[in-house]
């Protein structure tokens, strides 16, 4: 009975804990917006997202990404006609929760464990 008892506590306490919704793959294509801050200026980029390719269009520039799937959740992103050594890296990015018009979501380039947070909204599917 001793035993049963932990177990019991440790139960209810992890249910307290709600896992975030992710309804990834309602995000795979459609058009998005993606706002940023850069030096206290906010920034909107807006893309189109297919299986496998994705148009950025920012600040009146348009730039073309190819699309590598690693899960529902997961995918890595990297410039077809990159124009910089810095374009040519690829980016892994991470949905981390969806809610049902955004999703939130981490990314780093590809080798380095530098991570940041993003939040993107659908427009249209």
């Amino acid at each position: 009975m001793k035993k049963i008892i932990p177990f019991v506590l440790l139960f209810a306490f992890a249910s307290c804990f709600e896992t975030p919704e992710r309804n990834c793959a309602d995000f795979k294509t459609g058009k998005f917006k993606f706002e940023h801050e850069i030096d206290g200026v906010k920034k909107s980029t807006t893309f189109i997202r297919s299986e496998n390719q994705e148009i950025d269009f920012y600040e009146g520039k348009s730039d073309t990404s190819s699309i590598r799937w690693i899960n529902d959740c997961e995918y890595i992103i990297q410039k077809i006609n990159p124009k910089s050594m810095a374009e040519k890296k690829a980016v892994s990015i991470k949905i981390l929760s969806t809610t049902r018009d955004s999703y939130m979501f981490e990314f780093n380039v590809v080798g380095s464990d530098e991570k940041q947070t993003g939040t993107v909204t659908k427009l249209e599917d």
